[in-house]
């Protein structure tokens, strides 16, 4: 393996450990989102049926 091929196998290398971290933060990124998306709708639910009650 030549000088060059090695830097094109490290390039690439490196760009799959960075898209591997970038699906990771994204992830990441959705559960959050996913759970509050519950919480609110939770709340949402709750106050729906605390009006319900009152009126």
């Amino acid at each position: 393996m030549s000088a060059g091929e090695k830097y094109v196998a490290a390039a690439y290398g490196v760009f799959l450990v960075v898209v591997l971290v970038w699906a990771a933060i994204i992830a990441a990124k959705l559960s959050r989102l996913e759970r509050e998306t519950g919480e609110l709708v939770e709340l949402a639910r709750t106050r729906v049926r605390g009006d319900q009650h009152d009126g």
